[in-house]
């Protein structure tokens, strides 16, 4: 089967779960095989929960699902989880018996707190739960006992120069709190409309 131009709800034991949207998606049935659905030229794709919020956004170039119970997907693959954690990386599989999702390739996290690089990504299906190996990342980091303190990466930087008054270091650590590298994401889509559809 060859489709053009899809927009189409798809069920899981009676409850609708999924909205899949794609510009091509081709479906094929070997002999005595399970289907292999395709979507060369990409795919969005929404989970729904029980009272029809989207709790996940998956995009990616090219998909593929694999006997009915593995995704592939490739390219671009961006996914947004429920709490508006991004997850960008160019390969990813989903298994969804074992409801789990991993890759070996790098994978970048992106929440409003911290960047997290990493490879070896394993997560569960929700996206929330998960471990990334080599891992490195950026974080803000407060002082426990307010500004009065210097942090052990403070001491070490003006052990280079000791010519450093007290104040000019409590005055450089505030500006540097003061930025805000990190943008805040607009929250992820809730309510389903399925006015659209018709």
């Amino acid at each position: 089967m060859h489709s053009v131009g899809v927009s189409t709800l798809i069920s899981d034991s009676g409850v609708i779960r999924y909205h899949l949207v794609a510009e091509e998606w081709d479906i094929y049935t070997p002999v005595n095989q399970a289907a292999t659905w395709k979507f060369i030229k990409g795919m969005l794709m929404l989970r729904l929960d029980e009272a029809f919020d989207v709790d996940l956004y998956v995009q990616a170039d090219t998909a593929y699902l694999h006997n009915q119970r593995l995704w592939e997907l490739r390219g671009r693959v961006r996914i947004r989880n429920v709490q508006g954690t991004r997850f960008n990386t160019e390969e990813l599989y989903w298994d969804l018996n074992k409801h789990e999702m991993w890759n070996h390739t790098h994978m970048t996290i992106i929440t409003p707190e911290r960047t997290l690089e990493g490879t070896e990504f394993r997560s569960n299906e929700e996206m929330t739960r998960y471990s990334v190996a080599n891992s490195k990342g950026d974080f803000p980091v407060s002082d426990a006992e307010g500004d009065s303190q210097a942090s052990e990466g403070d001491s070490i930087a003006n052990a280079d120069n000791p010519g450093v008054s007290k104040e000019e270091q409590v005055r450089d650590r505030s500006s540097r709190k003061e930025e805000k590298p990190f943008t805040v994401l607009p929250p992820a889509p809730t309510k389903y409309d399925f006015k659209k559809e018709k």
